[in-house]
């Protein structure tokens, strides 16, 4: 199993806000296809800034295949989504992961 992990920088003035998107909107698009599963949302203490919040979004997905596929028929355009909404406001960087025990 991998873990496909999304580590957001946000504004403090939209991070709340970006939350309820993910929740509301982003998790439950991306999880349509069944190829993510198990989504959870954290928020990252270690690299506080004062003017903004630093989140994980992780999924389970059960090959790099899959992933390709989910990418390809929603990722992108929800990517394109949260452009749209957040604009600059909001970077993310992917990062798939390999659970071994």
């Amino acid at each position: 199993m991998l873990i496909y992990n999304t580590t957001y920088h946000v504004g403090l003035d939209d991070a709340r806000n970006f939350v309820i998107w993910l929740n509301e909107c982003y998790i439950p698009e991306a999880e349509k296809g069944g190829e993510l599963t198990n989504p959870r949302i954290l928020r990252i203490l270690s690299h506080q800034e004062p003017d903004s919040e630093c989140f994980s979004l992780q999924f389970e997905v059960a090959d790099s295949a899959a992933l390709h596929r989910w990418h390809t028929r929603s990722g992108a355009s929800l990517n394109e989504e949260m452009m749209k909404i957040f604009k600059d406001k909001v970077i993310g960087f992917p990062t798939l992961m390999e659970v071994i025990k």
